[in-house]
């Protein structure tokens, strides 16, 4: 079966209520579609009139009718503020079929409580109560995902979705807050190893990151060029020169002198921690930088060291007061081992290089990360566009 492309929207009301690692941990553990791309958005009144016009006409059943009276009414603007809303896009064999069956129907007779079983998205987070006197008058609905249910569908909100995202900003600015110098910004990255396969850690990292009660303001799938990696982590690099080299150098001159029955002086340590020392702290960079990107520096071509990586990070904006030591106490230390209990390092990470997660260490350190990484732009829209011209034309 072809390889097609659908998605998933995270209404407002779920982003808002911090349900957005819940939804996610659910779409990347029971599928085998892949995550492309995610992009938070703030949508406007005439998006939400054309996706709301969009939805009625698939059909005139009851459920399309509630959706789309939905986004009209919630994912436009209210007092003036836009909402932030989630667009996740996933590649695969029928995308369509496998999300819909994920994110669960909208039938009155499925929010009987005993019909209620957790299984879908719209189980555990959304709702739909009917009024006691009459059924057929809904009194409160929250769908908490919207998706398509068939590709005829999906390709055309995804032309509609193109051509909104065109201009659009990556990092949402849509509240004014009280004290703006105590708000910060922090970057954070889901890394490689949490995307070696299904899993729902990508998720759970991102709902134990709520308890912080930090706003998500930026969101997207990356894949590390070669460059942006030796940039990112250059400052590492001499780190580990600094820590390793004294250590291995010393470590290798104690195994010559058991091996030999030869005492060594200062002079061939020195010598070793110039030579083995300094290329086994290089080596492992070259470790890190593969972690990150896929290849390590000295396997990579010349003209393909700015093209994006083989492996995938999720990088994540979040925004607060004292953001950036509210994500890094839920992190934890470096070192799993040596990471409290409850951090997302001591529950996932394996050791210090797969530590599952990194978050900037200071306000300089997230601008500068910010600006590698470029997190003002997306690569969303373009992937939209390069999936919709490679449809056949009618």
């Amino acid at each position: 079966m072809e390889q097609t492309v659908s998605y998933v929207m995270v209404t407002p009301y779920t982003i808002a209520k911090s349900r957005t690692g819940g939804v996610l941990s659910r779409l990347l553990s029971r599928l085998d579609l892949e995550l492309i791309g995610a992009q938070m958005i703030a949508p406007d009144e005439a998006f939400a009139a054309e996706y709301a016009a969009a939805l009625r006409k698939q059909n005139l059943s009851s459920d399309v009718t509630l959706l789309a009276d939905y986004v009209e009414e919630h994912f436009a603007p209210s007092a003036g503020r836009r909402h932030r809303t989630l667009l996740l896009l996933f590649q695969g064999e029928d995308p369509c079929g496998k999300l819909a069956a994920i994110c669960g129907h909208l039938y009155p007779e499925h929010q009987e409580i005993e019909f209620i079983t957790g299984e879908t998205i719209r189980d555990t987070y959304a709702d739909l109560i009917l009024s006691p006197d009459d059924p057929s008058r809904v009194t409160y609905f929250e769908p908490a995902v919207l998706t398509p249910r068939n590709q005829h569908w999906a390709d055309q909100d995804l032309e509609m979705f193109s051509r909104f995202l065109k201009g659009q900003k990556n990092i949402i600015k849509n509240i004014k807050y009280p004290d703006p110098l105590k708000i910060e910004q922090t970057l954070v990255i889901l890394k490689p190893d949490n995307w070696k396969y299904a899993s729902s850690k990508p998720g759970t990292i991102i709902d134990m990151f709520s308890r912080t009660g930090l706003r998500i303001v930026g969101i997207k799938v990356h894949r590390f060029s070669l460059a942006e990696a030796l940039e990112f982590y250059g400052p590492v690099e001499d780190a580990l020169k600094k820590k390793l080299a004294p250590d291995f150098g010393k470590k290798a001159r104690e195994l010559l002198e058991e091996e030999f029955k030869l005492p060594l002086g200062k002079t061939v340590e020195d010598a070793l921690i110039g030579t083995f020392g300094i290329d086994y702290a290089r080596h492992q960079f070259s470790r890190i930088i593969e972690y990150m990107a896929g290849t390590r520096p000295e396997d990579c071509p010349p003209e393909d060291i700015h093209k994006p990586g083989t492996v995938k990070c999720m990088i994540l904006i979040y925004e607060g007061e004292n953001a950036i030591k509210k994500i890094r106490d839920v992190l934890g230390p470096t070192d799993p081992l040596k990471a409290p209990g409850g951090t997302v390092r001591r529950e996932f990470g394996s050791n210090v290089m797969e530590n599952t997660a990194h978050a900037s260490d200071s306000p300089e350190s997230a601008e500068r990360e910010k600006k590698i990484v470029q997190t003002n732009n997306n690569s969303l829209e373009a992937l939209i566009n390069a999936y919709l011209l490679s449809l056949p034309q009618n």
